[in-house]
């Protein structure tokens, strides 16, 4: 029995992660058909349904921060989860990059708790399932925190994908990332219905990278 997540239902071996429930609802009613609340437990929704290939995906929100993250991706595993996709939100560092650019993760820096419990320590960590550039999407190096402040040579900075990435390897997931600025370098924020059509589109990009990995 999973730690955390209390299923109800079957869990694909295959998701798309987010933080936020709210966000995680939005996502299923986007990427598939007929999605079913396969958890409510601790506040971490998570449904599944079809996508447009035919076949299940799930779509878990994680909560926040690498703690909570790393314990959701611990239960999916065990509930069969093989490849996910996060899709998340950062802070810029870099002021190149507005606010509501899609960033795919190239490498995250280990900075965070759960990341050093992993003896991974400030080791730049690459995704094991790599995401295309395109018209708006940024390969970027970032740093995961736990809080989302920083200097020094990533992009950008988040709190969770480091930890994803370090703790996947150890469990058979492949794991990738696509993260949303959703504050630029200057402070200003994405707005929310921006903020939600970003997801939207990171969320299409994600699943169909994880069909095409069949």
């Amino acid at each position: 029995m999973p730690a955390y997540l209390r299923p109800s239902g079957p869990i694909a071996d295959r998701a798309v992660l987010t933080g936020d429930p709210g966000r995680a609802m939005m996502l299923a009613q986007e990427l598939t058909e007929q999605p079913k609340m396969t958890n409510h437990a601790r506040g971490l929704w998570g449904y599944t349904g079809t996508a447009p290939d035919g076949e299940p995906l799930t779509v878990q929100a994680t909560g926040i921060g690498a703690p909570s993250a790393a314990a959701v991706l611990r239960d999916l595993a065990e509930l069969g989860l093989r490849r996910a996709v996060r899709v998340g939100t950062c802070v810029a560092s870099d002021p190149g990059l507005p606010a509501g650019t899609v960033l795919a993760v190239r490498e995250a820096v280990a900075e965070d708790g759960v990341s050093r419990s992993l003896a991974r320590a400030g080791e730049a960590l690459g995704p094991q399932i790599e995401l295309a550039e395109s018209d708006g999407v940024v390969a970027a190096r970032i740093s995961s925190r736990d809080v989302e402040a920083g200097e020094g040579q990533a992009q950008a900075h988040d709190l969770q994908t480091a930890a994803l990435f370090a703790l996947s390897g150890e469990l058979g997931v492949r794991m990738g990332a696509l993260l949303i600025i959703g504050t630029d370098a200057e402070g200003r924020r994405l707005a929310d219905e921006d903020h939600d059509a970003a997801a939207k589109r990171a969320g299409r990009l994600a699943a169909a990278a994880l069909s095409g990995l069949g």
